[in-house]
């Protein structure tokens, strides 16, 4: 047996998982919001042992989910926050999913216990999450507002400033986000704009990156939006479909997500 405590392993194996909808990662908000109408499941694994476990949980109007980031296999000792100026920050100063052990921890509203099943309120959890444990909010020991944030007091500081950008669309770009909103319930534009009205500029995390030639794109989720920036000025100039035809009627092609709003899309833009 080896010496080094860091070559250790530990087996933990999940509790439950997490039935959100959220299919991919830009669905899933950095944090919850909490102003939104959405309720979320927590699927705890069908074990007496554990189903006792949740007993005088009800009575909590908050909890905290241990998770894993189980999409993720790699990690980085600096990285670049979504949020803020384009500045790589120490892995252990940030909430960044690529971290040498993928845990992550999020407070989310109990809203009620059915059997196994935990409603619960907004999260930023995709679906699919394992979910290794459960802890009760305590107010009295778990908030402390007043304590520094430090490097995010200056972000939160950034974040209330005014918008340096507008962002506007192009009549094809609003015609083609009416479509989706109206025929697939499908709206990405509060999140775009949000990103795009603040900095455009190429940035890994925020899934910009420059087309050449003065284009650039965003990527939202299986979506993409093409846009031109001049000074101060953001024009959408287009929506496209994330995965190309050949992957949309692939082997894997039920695992796409959005896939049929996409290949309607397809069909009905003719873009490729």
């Amino acid at each position: 047996m080896s010496d080094d405590p860091t070559s250790q392993e530990l087996l933990i194996r999940p509790i439950g998982f997490i039935r959100s909808g959220k299919a991919v990662k830009f669905e899933a908000l950095h944090q919850p919001d909490e102003s939104a109408a959405e309720e979320n499941m927590l699927e705890i694994s069908p074990q007496e042992e554990l189903r006792r476990g949740l007993q005088d949980l009800e009575g909590f109007s908050r909890i905290w989910l241990l998770w894993w980031f189980h999409r993720n296999d790699t990690w980085r000792s600096l990285v670049l926050p979504p949020r803020g100026v384009a500045q790589r920050r120490g892995v252990f100063a940030t909430r960044s999913p690529h971290r040498p052990n993928a845990i992550g921890m999020t407070p989310v509203k109990l809203l009620g216990i059915d059997g196994f099943c935990l409603r619960l309120g907004p999260c930023d959890l995709v679906d699919g999450t394992p979910v290794f444990d459960i802890k009760p909010y305590i107010p009295a020991y778990d908030a402390f507002p007043e304590e520094s944030a430090g490097w995010l007091d200056e972000v939160e500081a950034w974040m209330q400033q005014e918008p340096s950008y507008r962002v506007t669309y192009s009549s094809l770009a609003t015609a083609q986000v009416e479509w989706l909103r109206n025929f697939w319930q499908i709206d990405f534009t509060a999140r775009v704009e949000e990103i795009l009205s603040r900095d455009p500029s190429p940035h890994r995390t925020r899934r910009v990156r420059s087309k050449g030639d003065g284009h650039y794109e965003i990527g939202c989720g299986a979506w993409r939006a093409r846009f031109d920036v001049i000074e101060k000025n953001v024009c959408i100039e287009k929506i496209t479909a994330g995965f190309p035809m050949k992957l949309l009627c692939g082997e894997y092609a039920e695992e796409v997500p959005d896939r049929e709003a996409q290949l309607a899309f397809l069909q009905q833009w003719q873009i490729e």
